[in-house]
């Protein structure tokens, strides 16, 4: 059965798995089909383009088969590789991390702005994931001391796996709930979090891909914005005078959390855009 599905070759079979992902919304199916594969077999995608018609042993197939049915059903293309690339960082992911997404290099691109590039600046990011955003800033801004958070000892594996992969030696892993880990520490010059902004009630949660991540890493309570809330509480008293906190957020949260950030001391509040037009980061500054 397997045989007659790949056909028996490298080309053959990526034209079959190309149609079968067709069926997916948003995607590119031949470059799925072709990392599906590459991953499968170890070689670049290269690799696939010189020899289309080198023969795919039978056991092969049917692993690449049960692969493109995977994805099929849902599962994020970076849970089956094991991997995404972010700010052109190769980055180790896992079911116990967020896929990290295009639109948040536009946070990492903000913290840039504001960094100077010799700078030695300590920096925070909470809920750190995969380590994506920590991951950007200490590979632009070398000479920074980086602080990544989060909750999960599974997912701090997972950034800290990548830091040093990536050798990046001026980024520290904290165990512990958003700001938490940074007690009786010196203050940050910038705080960044890409926190979970999604209601509970969100129907978009009910979307294949998405029931494949970790909950905890989407919802945020009934309104999307709790985590955001208690970020922004807690902020001010970890940031030196001067002080930035950014914050990603859901493109309908732009006025709300301009709100949250007033509610709790910040200044020089501001919300920009991204590449789509929405509203994705908003900054502000402690006095």
């Amino acid at each position: 059965m397997a045989r007659d599905w790949g056909a028996g070759s490298i080309g053959t079979a990526l034209a079959r798995a190309a149609r079968r992902l067709a069926a997916l919304d948003e995607t590119d199916p031949r470059l799925e089909a072709e990392l599906l594969l590459a991953h499968l077999l170890e070689r670049p995608r290269s690799h696939l383009h010189a020899w289309p018609g080198n023969p795919l042993p039978e056991q092969q197939e049917t692993a690449y088969h049960a692969l493109v049915e995977r994805r099929l059903a849902g599962e994020p293309l970076a849970y089956l590789t094991g991997e995404r690339e972010f700010w052109s960082l190769s980055l180790r992911v896992t079911p116990d991390t967020l896929v990290p997404r295009p639109d948040t290099e536009l946070l990492v691109e903000l913290a840039l702005e504001l960094i100077p590039p010799r700078a030695s600046w300590r920096i925070a990011d909470l809920g750190t994931g995969s380590g994506a955003i920590a991951a950007a800033v200490a590979h632009e801004r070398p000479a920074c001391r980086v602080i990544a958070t989060d909750r999960s000892a599974a997912a701090l594996a997972v950034a800290r796996d990548n830091f040093e992969r990536l050798g990046l030696g001026t980024v520290e892993c904290l165990q512990g709930d958003w700001l938490e880990p940074l007690a009786g520490r010196p203050p940050s010059d910038l705080i960044l979090s890409n926190p979970p902004y999604v209601a509970a009630a969100d129907p978009h949660l009910q979307t294949p891909e998405l029931q494949h991540e970790p909950l905890s890493a989407l919802v945020a309570g009934d309104d999307g914005l709790s985590a955001i809330r208690r970020i922004a509480e807690q902020a001010p008293a970890h940031l030196r005078a001067g002080g930035r906190l950014l914050l990603e957020h859901g493109f309908q949260q732009g006025a709300a959390v301009r709100r949250i950030l007033r509610q709790a001391g910040f200044g020089q509040i501001g919300t920009h855009r991204d590449l789509a037009g929405n509203e994705r980061v908003t900054a502000g500054r402690i006095p």
